[in-house]
């Protein structure tokens, strides 16, 4: 019989920012988002001082100095490897697992060795002494009974971080306890509906009639239900389904009015998600570019604009796609606004050794030699950190870049970062 678990870490960007300064154990700590702006990552003490998700820096700037709060700008590099790593230890000693986000993971744990919740609870110590990252284990018959049984992990003290609904004496009171609007696959649109018919919990929806739910909430809906009565309706993936579309945007440090700086940021930009694409094996058969000024700045003029450009062959060739996005950009741009974000959007995408090709040109990382260059390129950054080898578009200062003013050392990604330890 199928067993599935979902390995969740807690409070994924503060337990990295933790994981190297193990000072911060029991004090709050929170993550700010791109820019400063608002709150994206809180540890348990932050979230007991009663600070929400999403608020803004500014406004709560000083109630977070009074309770002497850690506050960290994003560290994506660290975030991003440290997500590698936990997933490296689940994929060694699980038979199969599905990376579902950055910090959750679906594992096939039928017929483990000692019973599923022995070797989650192995899991669990493995991770935390190897990457020092808590997580929470929550362990059932269907991706969506173990979401369940995630929450349960991770809320109930005396569960320590392990909980298996298989064994459980009264499973239903795990359902009875999950609110209709947690249930992994309910929407808020869905979630409100349910809630004036008198539906509540997560028991409740269970007990639904199967046709009814299929016709106002689709198969979807029904998938939902089915899972939750134990019966297994989401497949077990390897690996996470290639995007449709790949975007990569970033608001500014400070306006910017010049066109130069917005070309630059356009290339870096477009440089981004030239690696995404070929991380996933893909081609682009078009690039969107946009850009837009400050709407919350009133009294200053408004302007956005977007831009999509085909492309004559489907490419993850960086030079091309920058060439492509730039001109884009330069048909867009009008001098006199102060732009606040500027991004593009690749699509069009499809498998880099099944698209369509042009009978009367090669695509340009067919050439003698682009290919092999892309390849080069991505390894050296992959191995010596991010930009180690960048493109001159991008600019050399890069003074548009966001602000990130307390952002902590890159330990894992790069040379000059390195954690330092020295003898007293």
């Amino acid at each position: 019989m199928a067993c599935y678990a979902l390995v969740d870490c807690n409070n994924f960007y503060a337990s990295c920012e933790r994981a190297f300064r193990p000072e911060l154990n029991g004090r709050p700590v929170v993550v700010l988002s791109n820019n400063d702006g608002c709150i994206i990552a809180r540890s348990g003490e932050a979230k007991a001082l009663g600070i929400d998700m999403g608020t803004p820096y500014f406004k709560c700037r000083a109630l977070l100095e009074r309770h002497g709060v850690a506050v960290f700008s994003s560290n994506y590099a660290l975030y991003g490897d440290m997500s590698a790593r936990v997933m490296r230890i689940l994929t060694r000693f699980c038979p199969a697992v599905e990376v579902y986000s950055i910090d959750e993971a679906f594992c096939d744990l039928s017929g483990v060795p000692g019973g599923a919740e022995a070797y989650g609870r192995r899991l669990r110590a493995t991770v935390l002494a190897w990457t020092g990252i808590p997580v929470s284990v929550g362990i059932a018959r269907t991706k969506t009974l173990a979401k369940l049984a995630n929450r349960f992990a991770k809320k109930q003290d005396r569960s320590r971080g392990v909980f298996d609904l298989t064994t459980s004496p009264d499973p239903d009171r795990v359902l009875r306890w999950t609110d209709i609007g947690d249930v992994w696959g309910i929407g808020p649109r869905h979630a409100k509906r349910l809630r004036a018919m008198g539906v509540t919990n997560a028991l409740q929806f269970r007990e639904l009639d199967r046709d009814w739910v299929k016709k106002k909430m689709t198969v979807s809906g029904l998938h939902t239900l089915l899972e939750l009565r134990g019966l297994p309706c989401h497949d077990f993936a390897s690996g996470p389904a290639d995007k449709k579309t790949i975007v990569s945007s970033r608001s500014f440090g400070h306006p910017v009015t010049r066109l130069d700086h917005m070309l630059e940021a356009t290339a870096q930009y477009t440089t981004r998600a030239a690696e995404k694409l070929r991380k996933q094996q893909s081609v682009a058969s078009a690039i969107l570019v946009y850009l837009q000024t400050n709407s919350f700045r009133l009294g200053q003029p408004q302007y956005a604009n977007t831009l999509s450009v085909p492309l004559a062959v489907a490419t993850n060739h960086t030079p091309t796609l920058i060439r492509a996005a730039q001109t884009a950009m330069e048909r867009i741009f009008k001098p006199g606004y102060q732009y606040k974000k500027c991004g593009v959007m690749l699509s069009g995408l499809e498998p880099e050794h099944g698209r369509w090709l042009n009978l009367l040109a090669l695509p340009p990382d067919h050439r003698p030699g682009d290919a092999p260059l892309m390849r080069a390129v991505d390894r050296v950054n992959h191995r010596w950190g991010r930009d180690t080898v960048a493109f001159a578009a991008s600019g050399i200062t890069r003074d548009w870049r966001m602000k990130r003013d307390m952002r902590s050392p890159r330990y894992t990604t790069v040379w000059e970062e390195i954690l330092q330890v020295r003898a007293k």
